[in-house]
């Protein structure tokens, strides 16, 4: 076939863009020829041999015809542009249009058509045309037709005796004329593709994958630039048009850095040149799970090993493993929260770039991602960076006044300071280049097609929620090994979300590996159940499979049979002798109160005299301890507090939550992980007076700790920044003098008492964890007089067990534990509840695609976690000439104008603090941004939290709840009753 021999040829005049600037018009055949030309070159460059594989079988032909088909119906989402409502938008491109369109048009509906809808209803019968077999939801044609429809964002039902029927689709979108014009395009398209199998089916997951590539084919080929010069140089014919389009992709596909690159095998040292060797688990990876895989294929791994003990190396090279092995390419690497994020992205960055590529784009994906300087900026190298030697030069960039000092340009400016406290240079000698993204993977919803990303969970759980581009998410997850690290540390309304992803995941065969340090048998077994469900396995023959790896250990369990392979005993004893290191928990019981008057005398059993006895040996003799405290206020408290007796020097004493604006946090975590890491250079005393934002995956190491009571895995984690180098820095002289050699690392843990001499949990700290975990951990620390003494890692699972296990000895010991007990169940079922309302359904339940998005959700209103979303309050200051500013001093004014560059939104945002929406509910007018930001995305729902620059004790009100500002203390939260 050959269109373009025809004697007329083929009509060209209808337009798919239009450029007003310069009146140019694009060609809509030109255009369905690019997103087909875009989506055959992504399955040659992007996609993965997995996802080509998942395509082919659920389409049932070969490799090549897959390829095409693909391609195909990527070319027919702007076919719904081919009606005439949609070509008279634009009068000048409307006259171009010939005779007989113009006359074959009939009465045009005043009211738009959704181009995806029509797109969706005119492809249902070109795909009938081509012989694509339409019956029930999961025919051909009715399916293709919705994955055509789909690539604009969600599922539609196509409706086949209505919208989509051929009477309607003639009454409503252009006579004969219009009608022979779709189908010599669509029959163009599929000529030039090649597609010339007709699938007699169209699996779920192939489904969503075609669409996941149309998305991407679009969002290339749509490009103002992509296809503006093609308009200005127009080809004398589609095949011409076409050869064309495929070079031009190829480009596309660069310039986003989207093109998969292999990375060439290198030694185990220079992949983690922090390492000496491998120890006795990853060993055992790298020597047992490649025949495994080689002979089973996909599958899900488990690594439960102790804090610190290198389960994140042992990731990386599972990763590599199942990469080679199952067709996947590519790291996504899943955290729990922000921080831990940030810190996986360098961990990943830092595996990457010892494979010297000659470029691999590794992004950062999550809410704040734009405010990690070193992400967005050029930075300087660790030996560069590393040259500060004390606390307080890294704190000193905000004054005690809230000004910066002379000189210092503030955050995200020019020159100035990144989160680790040094300047941010040129790239020159003795630094390397980044690998962050430079242009189209910087958009948020893009950032996770990444051959290698570092992200919160939540990102990937939003590709089990009905909303827009969950599809995508879907694509950008599937192709490479997804790491969810700190697989326990989510709540019950989460860990289900997690448990879809897990499924949609096992059903496109991708690998997976959960990392854990506390996590109970019964939820790795739920988590390996849910993999393996959704890769076609009997949930019921599931339900009693044991997927549990022995403790530390790890197991594999393979698609193909749902067989458990774990690592062999004798490695697994070696391993935990290798890492054994002793471990005391002491509970100590106090009086809980907030400190109110930073004067007022407190009493000897008082929490905050406890704390201050406690780490007295730190302000004394010096080392490094840390203080976790379960809320913000008490932390701030606890500053206050021992600030008060200090004398060390003022850096030596810090405070870190998640309530200070975000360069000062970010500066100050940064500060933390670099002083207490593994490199140092370590301070002599320093005291960080934190919440949980140091608790989990971040490489320090404390010398003493002291903690609130919180759940025995939380205390666990902690545990695990207490003497995290135990063994490796023994007579290393790194410890402090009073560190003798047969001392044994302590976690001093404060029981809060009421007036009846039992734990009473504060009320404030019932928002932090069930108060069941709570009372079952003071009671297991009871059992134990007070005192735990145990090995680490050989004693944590059983401890784990005994308060976080399916049956908790606990449980029934007393009935005030059965009473909690049944409020902790009935709330986890509530939140169970609530989750399941709004995922999409596994894979296997879905009968039409429009059942993923029947829901449709925003993103606002899509919650991955259970709770009202944060708001972002910007503390600013008013100067006496009555203007706004970022500083106290007044040096960096509030910008006001609507146009504003990304420089300085970053810089606004990071200023700002999250706070829980009900806190700014009842905001005022001085608490709303400059009119010029209500259409920016990312300012227009700030609010403002105004304070005189000269006064440092001004207190906003928001309805019942009073906000102010502390320069040392960071945002100070009280409440009116």
């Amino acid at each position: 076939m050959a269109e373009d021999a025809r004697l007329r040829g083929i009509d060209l005049g209808v337009w798919a863009e239009f450029d007003t600037a310069t009146g140019t018009s694009y060609s809509l055949l030109f255009r369905m020829l690019d997103d087909a030309a875009a989506a055959a070159v992504l399955w040659d460059r992007f996609l993965s041999s997995s996802q080509c594989a998942v395509i082919a079988e659920g389409l049932g032909v070969g490799g090549e015809q897959a390829r095409s088909l693909t391609a195909l119906l990527a070319g027919l989402r702007e076919l719904g542009k081919l009606v005439p409502d949609f070509q008279r938008r634009e009068r000048g491109a409307w006259q171009r249009l010939g005779e007989d369109l113009v006359a074959g048009a009939g009465r045009i509906s005043p009211l738009p058509v959704e181009v995806d809808r029509s797109s969706m209803h005119v492809a249902f019968g070109v795909l009938g045309a081509f012989g694509f077999a339409a019956g029930g939801n999961s025919s051909p044609a009715v399916r293709c037709a919705q994955v055509v429809g789909g690539m604009g964002g969600r599922f539609l039902q196509v409706d086949v005796s209505g919208g989509a029927a051929g009477r309607r689709v003639a009454a409503t979108a252009g006579g004969l004329a219009w009608q022979e014009l779709r189908a010599r395009y669509a029959a163009l398209v599929r000529y030039l593709t090649g597609a010339v199998t007709v699938p007699e089916r169209v699996s779920v997951q192939a489904a969503v994958l075609i669409t996941g590539v149309g998305m991407l084919a679009g969002r290339l080929s749509g490009k103002r630039s992509h296809w503006l010069d093609a308009a200005h140089m127009p080809a004398f014919g589609a095949a011409e048009h076409f050869t064309d389009a495929r070079a031009r992709a190829v480009e596309a596909v660069e310039d986003a850095e989207l093109e998969r690159v292999k990375l060439e095998p290198v030694p185990f040292t220079t992949a983690h040149p922090h390492l000496k060797g491998p120890n006795d688990l990853q060993t055992s990876l790298m020597t047992q799970l490649p025949g495994i895989v080689a002979e089973y294929g996909v599958g899900i791994t488990v690594i439960a090993d102790g804090t610190g003990s290198g389960k994140s190396v042992g990731a990386l090279e599972v990763g590599r493993i199942c990469n080679r092995g199952c067709g996947t390419a590519g790291v996504a690497w899943l955290m729990p929260t922000t921080a831990t994020t940030d810190a996986a992205w360098e961990m990943l960055e830092g595996y990457v770039h010892a494979h010297r590529p000659e470029r691999v784009t590794v992004t950062l994906v999550h809410g704040r991602s734009g405010l990690n300087a070193a992400y967005t900026d050029t930075r300087p190298t660790t030996e560069v960076a590393g040259g500060q030697s004390g606390p307080v030069g890294a704190l000193s960039v905000l004054m005690p006044d809230g000004t910066y000092p002379a000189g210092t340009p503030a955050p995200g400016e020019d020159g100035a300071a990144g989160p680790d406290g040094g300047m941010a240079e040129p790239t020159g000698a003795g630094e390397r280049e980044m690998t962050a993204p430079q242009g189209f993977l910087r958009s948020q919803d893009a950032a996770l097609l990444a051959q290698f990303s570092a992200a919160t969970v939540d990102q990937a759980q939003m590709a089990v929620l009905p909303v827009e581009l969950s599809v995508l998410r879907l694509l950008a997850l599937s192709g490479k090994t997804v790491v969810v690290d700190e697989a326990h540390a989510l709540t019950p309304y989460s860990h289900l979300q997690l448990l879809r992803l897990l499924g949609w995941l096992g059903s496109l065969r991708t690998p997976v590996v959960l990392l854990s340090a506390t996590m109970p048998a019964s939820t790795s077994s739920a988590m390996v159940a849910a993999y393996l469900a959704g890769a076609g396995h009997d949930p019921g023959q599931l339900a009693s499979a044991d997927y549990a790896p022995g403790f530390p250990g790890w197991l594999f369990a393979d698609v193909a049979t749902g067989t458990a392979h774990r690592m062999q005993e004798a490695a697994r004893i070696r391993h935990s002798r290798a890492q054994s290191r002793p471990l005391r928990m002491v509970m100590r019981p106090v009086t809980y109160r907030r400190l109110g008057d930073v004067a007022r005398a407190v009493e000897p059993d008082e929490r905050l005299a406890v704390i201050d006895r406690t780490i007295g040996q730190v302000a004394r003799e010096g080392g490094c301890a840390m203080v976790g405290c379960a809320t913000v206020a008490d932390s701030q408290d606890t500053y206050r507090h021992l600030r008060r007796s200090w004398t060390g020097e003022p850096g030596e004493l810090m405070l870190l939550h998640a309530r200070f604006p975000g360069w000062v946090r970010e500066q100050r975590t940064a500060f933390v992980r670099r002083a207490l890491g593994p490199a140092g250079p370590r301070p002599d005393r320093l005291v960080v007076v934190t919440t949980s934002m140091l608790d989990t995956s971040l490489d320090i190491d404390v010398d003493m700790m002291v903690s609130d009571l919180a759940s025995i895995a939380r205390l666990l984690q902690r545990a695990g920044r207490l003497a995290r180098f135990y063994l490796s820095w023994q007579n290393t002289g790194r410890r402090p003098p009073w560190w003798t050699p047969d001392h044994v690392p302590h976690l001093t843990v404060l029981q809060p008492l009421g007036t009846a001499g039992t734990t009473a949990i504060p009320a404030e700290w019932r928002t932090v964890e069930p108060a069941f975990l709570l009372h079952a951990t003071a009671a297991l620390l009871q059992a134990k007089n007070h005192d735990l003494q145990l090995d680490v890692p050989g004693d944590v699972q059983d401890l784990v067990e005994q308060v976080h296990g399916a049956h908790s000895p606990f449980a029934d010991e007393t009935a005030n534990l059965r009473r909690l007990l049944a409020g902790h169940l009935e709330r986890t079922m509530a939140e169970e509840h609530l989750s399941a309302v709004h995922l999409i359904p596994p894979h296997d339940r879905v009968s039409a695609l429009a059942d993923l998005h029947r829901q449709y959700l925003t993103a606002a209103q899509a919650a991955t976690r259970l709770g009202t979303l944060p708001r972002r309050l910007l503390p600013c200051y008013l100067t006496a000439g009555g203007e706004l500013a970022l500083d106290r001093a007044g040096t960096h004014p509030l910008p006001g104008q609507r146009s504003l560059s990304t420089r300085q939104v970053r810089h606004i945002l990071q200023h700002t603090v999250p706070v829980p929406a009900a806190w700014v509910a009842r905001r005022g007018l001085q608490h709303r941004p400059p009119a010029g930001w209500d259409q920016h995305p990312l300012l227009a729902d700030l609010v403002l939290l105004p304070t005189p620059a000269r006064d440092a004790a001004h207190t906003e009100h928001y309805g019942r709840h009073r906000l102010r500002m502390d320069d040392e203390l960071g945002l100070i939260h009280d409440k009116v009753n």
